[in-house]
C-alpha cells in the first residue's frame, strides 16, 4: 500500500508543515472563541457583560492577527523549498499544502453498505480501513513523483467512493475538514467535491514545491522546473473550471486565477533563464532576443502583480509574494534595457551583408521607434549606437534602483540574501557598463529610451492533470458492477427463486454480462411461474455469487443443473425509469452545502486530452454502456448472445 512521508522526519519542510498545522489549530480555536463571544455580545443586554465581552473580543482579534502574520511568514519561507546548489538562482514562490483533519468513515460506510446494498457491513471493514489508510498517507506526500502519484491515486479512488456511497438525494453525514492554504482558516463541507477539490489543490501545490526545488543552473533542472510549474498551472486551472462555490478563499475563482498567472510567470522566467544558458554566442540578434524575453517576463509579472493587488485578493495573499512579484517585474524590465544596451554597444557594427537581417529585427524591437537617425544609419554608426545604448542603460539603472527600493520595503524579503545578491549584482553590472561607455565630453542630453517589445520563443502551456496515468482498482469491487450497484440506483431485496427445467428449458432469454439480465420471460414457462420478471438481474446461481460473471459462465452454471433444479438469486431495480434516466440526470454532485453546482465535471471535455483511458476522473460519468437497452447495462452484442434457455 502507498505510504506518505514520515511526518516526524524532521526535514526543514516537515518542520514547516508541523508549524503550519499548529497555527491552523490555534486559528481554529480562536475563531470558535470569537464566534462564542460575538453571540454573547449580541444576546446580552447587561452593560457590564457587554464591556467584558468587547475586551475579550479585542484580545481574540489581536491573537488572530498575530497568528495570521505567523502563517504569512511561513507561506513566505520560500528558501526551504529552493534547491541547495551553490549557483545563484532567483527564488521562486511555492505553495504550502492544505492541511486536513482525520476522517473516520468506518461506521458511516458500514451502515450504508448494510442499508443500501443489503450486505453485512462488517465484511467490508478491510476495504474501508484500506481507504482510510490511503487518505492518511496522502496527507503527507513526498516531494517527488511518488508523492504526486499518491495524491492522484486518492483522487481517482474518490470517483469510486462517490459512485458507491454518495446518493444524489442523501448525505453520508460526514464532514470533510480542510484548512485554507493561505489564511489557515478552517472550512468544512459534506460535499465530496470539497474533498476532491482540496486534493486537486494539493496536487498543484506539490508541483510548485517540486518546481521550486530544481537546480535551475542546469538545462535538465530548468526543463523540470518548467514542466512542474506548467502542471501546477494546469491543476489550479482545472480546479477553477470544474469546481465552484468552494468554501475557502484559496480555492475561489479569483485566487485560482491569480495562482495560474503566477505559475505562468514563473515558467516564463525559467524560459528566460534557459535562453541565457543556451545563448552563449554574443551576437547582436541573440542579445536583442534576450532583451525581448526579459521584457516578456516583465509583462507577465506585471499582470500577476495587478491580479494580486485587486481588492478581494490582496487581503489574503502574503505581502512578501506581492512584493516579490513587483520586484521581479521591475528587475526584468531593467534587464531588458540592459541587454538592449549590450546589443548596441558591445556588438560590432553591422556589415552591409548583415544589415537587412539586423534592420528587420530592430524594426520590431522597440514599442515605439527611437528618435534620431534612420535605422540603417543607426545600425552602421557606432556613435549613434552608443547614444541609444546609453539611454537604455540610464533606464535600466532607474529600474534596478526601483526593484531594490521595493525589495527593501518587505521585512521578510530583506532576509532573503539570494534575491538581494541577484538585484545588487545586476545593478552593479549596469552601472559599470554605463561608466564604461560614458565619455567626459558627452554634451548631449541622454534621451529617453523606448521600451522593448515583449516576445518569447517558448510560450508557457497550461498542462491539465492526466488522471489516467495512475491506474486504480475500485476498493469496493466486491459490491458488484457499478452499472447496477451504485449509490444512485435502488433495488428491491434479493429474491431467491427455485427453478425446475421444463421440456422447453427454463423459459427465459438472457442478455449481457456482469450482471446477466433476464431479457424476456416466456408466458406460461417455468421462469414465469416462479415469478421471474423481464429486467431482473441474476446475482447468484446455487449460492455462487454471479454479480461479475460473464454471460457464458452463468449459462454454464444453469445448464449443469440436474433434476433437482436450480436456485437463483435475482434483484429488480426500483422505479420504472431504471438507471437510464438516472444516467441522464448524471447526478451532478453529492448533496451537501452546494459546492460545485456546475455539471462541468461531467462533460467529456473534462476527460484529460480526451484520452479514452481516463474514465476515472469524472464525477458521475455516464455509463459507457450501449444505448440499446432499457437498462443501460453492458450488451456486448445484443443479437448474438441473447438466447433462449
Amino acid at each position: 500500500s502507498q505510504q506518505g512521508c514520515d511526518p516526524f522526519a524532521q526535514t526543514q519542510r516537515s518542520k514547516l508543515q508541523h508549524r503550519r498545522a499548529r497555527i491552523n489549530q490555534q486559528i481554529n480555536k480562536e475563531m470558535r472563541m470569537r464566534a462564542g463571544a460575538e453571540n454573547l455580545f449580541r444576546a446580552t443586554s447587561n452593560h457590564k457583560v457587554k464591556e467584558t465581552v468587547a475586551l475579550e473580543l479585542s484580545y481574540v482579534n489581536s491573537n488572530l492577527q498575530l497568528l495570521k502574520e505567523e502563517l504569512e511568514e511561513l507561506n513566505s519561507s520560500m528558501d526551504v523549498y529552493q534547491n541547495d546548489s551553490e549557483s545563484i538562482s532567483v527564488p521562486m514562490i511555492p505553495l504550502g499544502l492544505k492541511e486536513t483533519k482525520e476522517l473516520d468513515l468506518l461506521v458511516p460506510l458500514k451502515d450504508l453498505i448494510s442499508e443500501h446494498y443489503g450486505e453485512d457491513g462488517i465484511l467490508f471493514e478491510k476495504e474501508i480501513k484500506e481507504f482510510m489508510e490511503l487518505r492518511q498517507a496522502m496527507r503527507t506526500p513526498s516531494r517527488n513523483e511518488a508523492g504526486l502519484e499518491l495524491l492522484m491515486e486518492y483522487y481517482n479512488q474518490l470517483y469510486f467512493l462517490d459512485s458507491r456511497f454518495f446518493p444524489p438525494t442523501k448525505s453520508l453525514g460526514v464532514f470533510f475538514h480542510w484548512y485554507d492554504s493561505l489564511t489557515g482558516v478552517p472550512s468544512h463541507q459534506r460535499a465530496l467535491a470539497f474533498e476532491k477539490g482540496s486534493v486537486l489543490f494539493n496536487i498543484g501545490a506539490l508541483y510548485t514545491q517540486i518546481g521550486a526545488r530544481q537546480d535551475r543552473a542546469s538545462l535538465p533542472g530548468l526543463n523540470q522546473a518548467i514542466d512542474a510549474f506548467q502542471k501546477a498551472a494546469g491543476a489550479f486551472n482545472y480546479l477553477k473550471e470544474n469546481f465552484s462555490n468552494a468554501p475557502s478563499l484559496d480555492m475561489s475563482a479569483a485566487s485560482l486565477n491569480m495562482l495560474v498567472r503566477l505559475m505562468i510567470a514563473q515558467v516564463q522566467e525559467c524560459v528566460f533563464e534557459k535562453m541565457t544558458l543556451l545563448r552563449a554566442q554574443h551576437n547582436f540578434l541573440a542579445r536583442l532576443q534576450l532583451a525581448q524575453e526579459a521584457a516578456r517576463v516583465e509583462d507577465v509579472y506585471s499582470l500577476v502583480h495587478q491580479t494580486m493587488t485587486q481588492a478581494h485578493v490582496k487581503d489574503y495573499v502574503p505581502f512578501s509574494w506581492i512584493t516579490m512579484v513587483h520586484v521581479k517585474s521591475e528587475h526584468f524590465k531593467a534587464l531588458s534595457h540592459y541587454f538592449a544596451a549590450i546589443a548596441l554597444c558591445d556588438c560590432p557594427v553591422a556589415s552591409d551583408a548583415e544589415l537587412p537581417e539586423q534592420e528587420k529585427a530592430f524594426i520590431q524591437f522597440h514599442i515605439t521607434m527611437p528618435e534620431g537617425p534612420s535605422l540603417c544609419t543607426l545600425l552602421q554608426d557606432p556613435e549613434e549606437r552608443r547614444k541609444l545604448g546609453k539611454a537604455h542603460l540610464k533606464k535600466a539603472i532607474m529600474k534596478h534602483e526601483e526593484a531594490m527600493r521595493i525589495h527593501g520595503l518587505c521585512k521578510i524579503l530583506r532576509k532573503m540574501d539570494i534575491l538581494q545578491e541577484v538585484l545588487s549584482f545586476a545593478h552593479k553590472r549596469s552601472l559599470s557598463k554605463y561608466s564604461e561607455i560614458d565619455h567626459e565630453e558627452d554634451f548631449f542630453e541622454t534621451g529617453d529610451a523606448p521600451d522593448i517589445h515583449p516576445k518569447t520563443h517558448q510560450k508557457p502551456e497550461i498542462k491539465s492533470p492526466n488522471f489516467s496515468q495512475v491506474k486504480v482498482t475500485d476498493l469496493f469491487h466486491r459490491l458488484g458492477p457499478l452499472s447496477v450497484f451504485s449509490a444512485k440506483n435502488k433495488w428491491y431485496p434479493v429474491r431467491r427463486v427455485h427453478l425446475m427445467r421444463g421440456e422447453n428449458g427454463f423459459g427465459f432469454t438472457l442478455r449481457g454480462d456482469s450482471p446477466v439480465l433476464i431479457a424476456g420471460v416466456i408466458p406460461g414457462g417455468c421462469a414465469a411461474e416462479a415469478g421471474l420478471k423481464e429486467g431482473d438481474y441474476i446475482i447468484s446461481v446455487n449460492g455462487k455469487d454471479c454479480k461479475w460473471s460473464k454471460h457464458a459462465e452463468v449459462v454454464q452454471l444453469l445448464k449443469s443443473t440436474g433434476e433437482e433444479g436450480v436456485e437463483i438469486g435475482v434483484i429488480t431495480l426500483q422505479s420504472s425509469e431504471g438507471p437510464k434516466a438516472a444516467d441522464k440526470k448524471a447526478a451532478a454532485m453529492s448533496s451537501g452545502s452546494g459546492l460545485l453546482k456546475s455539471n462541468k465535471e461531467n462533460s467529456r471535455k473534462s476527460l484529460m486530452n480526451n484520452k479514452s483511458t481516463s474514465t476515472l476522473l469524472v464525477w458521475s460519468k455516464k455509463s459507457k454502456r450501449s444505448k440499446k437497452s432499457t437498462y443501460g447495462i453492458p450488451f456486448t452484442a445484443v443479437g448474438d448472445n441473447e438466447a433462449m434457455y
